[in-house]
């Protein structure tokens, strides 16, 4: 039973869902990450903590929401994961040069706005990071084809049912939920947790200011 305080009234005067859907929303974010593997997670740590050490480029890509994410888990590593070691993460997002993502999908293909930029740059000791809510997107799914064939370690993050980018990458993870906003939601999630498991191992487990400024604001 929906409590009488859950409902709202719309401009018409007709009774409208309110707390109920932050609720089965929120419930739906609760029931989807318990289902996911700390292992899975720790995996992909060990990919990222490899790459490192072996002196590769991370590329991380994705479209629309999953664009947002690998731009902000790039901004992550190159300020938060890095601070204070003296080797720093070299860490590209791939959506983020708008002049080239234009260039290439007007002259070529939008499927091909990743998978061009990795032809500039990708070496074999670097790892590639696709994200798509669906496992589908196809330029997505071209770079990190591109990727294998040159030898390179993949890893993807997908939902709904994994599409193919769940077979494909080297390693996924995957959010098993028909919901796309409760997928980014988890992504983001998953790739904090790699980041702050990255910190504590490089780190011995000691603390690590984010900067002086930072330190100060957050007190």
């Amino acid at each position: 039973m929906t409590d009488d305080k859950d409902n709202l009234v719309n401009p018409n005067g007709n009774a409208v869902s309110g707390l109920k859907y932050h609720r089965d929303y929120l419930n739906l974010v609760s029931a989807t990450l318990a289902k996911v593997d700390p292992a899975r997670l720790d995996d992909i740590k060990n990919e990222f903590l490899a790459c490192y050490e072996r002196g590769g480029t991370f590329y991380i890509f994705g479209n629309g929401g999953s664009g947002a994410t690998a731009s902000h888990i790039a901004g992550d590593f190159v300020k938060g994961a890095s601070a204070g070691l003296k080797k720093r993460f070299r860490f590209i997002c791939l959506n983020d040069n708008l002049p080239a993502l234009m260039a290439i999908s007007n002259d070529h293909s939008y499927e091909d706005i990743f998978l061009e930029q990795l032809r500039n740059f990708l070496r074999k000791e670097d790892l590639v990071i696709g994200i798509s809510g669906s496992g589908n997107s196809m330029n997505v799914l071209k770079a990190i084809e591109y990727a294998k064939i040159q030898k390179v370690r993949t890893i993807g993050f997908c939902g709904y049912k994994g599409g193919r980018l769940k077979e494909l990458a080297d390693l996924c993870f995957h959010v098993e939920v028909q919901d796309m906003e409760v997928t980014e939601d988890l992504h983001l999630i998953a790739f904090h947790s790699i980041k702050q498991a990255l910190i504590r191992e490089l780190n011995k487990g000691q603390w690590v200011s984010m900067g002086a400024v930072y330190d100060e604001r957050v007190k």
